[in-house]
């Protein structure tokens, strides 16, 4: 049952189109794009770096971890803008449903108006200054699916890959070490994902009481595993092999195998702190709303 405390997405929903309204802003004119980013910037707050804390990182000069970073900024907006182009297709399907109210669906034309500004701006990054966006990697397996799953594990993926992004967002606007460029991005990103989240947590609040109380104790059970391995499979994206080749790591004299990087950096207790204090609010509401049993192992 709804409280006071947890308001209704219709309830919300009105409130957030009034505010989209009021910080509605262009994304074609909105940043001053420099031709290049000079190699004095830093592009990512070097304690988030993914290979931060192992040996390797320590034997880079600052110019060398300046590159990494550049290219680990780049592969964070790629999963932030491939996670969100999966979303918008998924939100798009909702639009007019007979599921949602009108006041719903009048914000979600915002939300997906925003989310189609934030790929625009992760996309412009990384084809100025890298060439490329980095393709998305996880594999979807079909499977039999219990009624209104589909709906909820859709707003579960907006809730993850939403509020672990908003967790580097918040740490690196404030960083002045960072390009300015880089900061303002994760700016404008976090001023719109503050209400995206708060939508997102009404609106699977709703979906799991109206579908997931008639859920069987194994379709439940199978919610949850999936789930956790998402949460999971979404922090191994972060850990990317291309990066650390195209940032020059796998060429002397460093030489070093990206995968076997990979797996050194993941395993680092520097990594899974990360991992876990960035996961630490969207795992405990989801394991406070009986979306998962227990916090995955990350």
């Amino acid at each position: 049952m709804l409280t006071h405390s947890a308001p209704s997405s219709t309830a919300i929903a009105g409130k957030l189109t009034r505010a989209s309204r009021v910080h509605r802003w262009d994304v074609d004119v909105h940043f001053d794009w420099p031709d290049a980013i000079p190699e004095t910037a830093w592009c990512t707050s070097p304690e988030l770096v993914s290979i931060h804390g192992t040996p390797l990182w320590s034997r880079l000069d600052e110019a060398q971890q300046r590159k990494v970073a550049l290219y680990e900024a780049a592969n964070f907006f790629s999963l932030t803008l491939q996670g969100e182009r999966s979303l918008v297709s998924g939100m798009s399907e909702l639009l007019y449903s007979s599921r949602l109210s009108g006041d719903v669906t009048e914000y979600l034309h915002h939300f997906l108006d925003e989310e189609n500004k934030h790929m625009a701006m992760f996309g412009a990054f990384c084809t100025r200054y890298i060439g490329k966006v980095y393709p998305e990697k996880k594999v979807v397996i079909p499977r039999r699916r219990a009624k209104g799953e589909a709906e909820i594990a859709l707003f579960c993926k907006v809730m993850v890959v939403e509020e672990v992004g908003d967790y580097f967002n918040v740490l690196m606007q404030r960083d002045a070490r960072l390009h300015p460029v880089v900061r303002e991005i994760h700016a404008m990103h976090h001023r719109d994902e503050a209400r995206h989240i708060g939508f997102g947590r009404a609106q699977t609040r709703e979906l799991w009481a109206r579908y997931a109380t008639a859920w069987s104790d194994a379709e439940r059970g199978r919610f949850q595993d999936w789930l956790g391995d998402y949460v999971r499979s979404t922090w191994g994206d972060f850990y990317n092999p291309s990066v650390y080749r195209d940032a020059g790591l796998a060429d002397a004299p460093w030489s070093v195998d990206p995968y076997a990087l990979r797996r050194e950096a993941m395993a680092h207790p520097d990594a899974v702190a990360t991992r876990v204090r960035a996961s630490r609010r969207v795992v405990d509401h989801f394991v406070r709303s009986g979306f998962l049993r227990e916090p995955p192992t990350l």
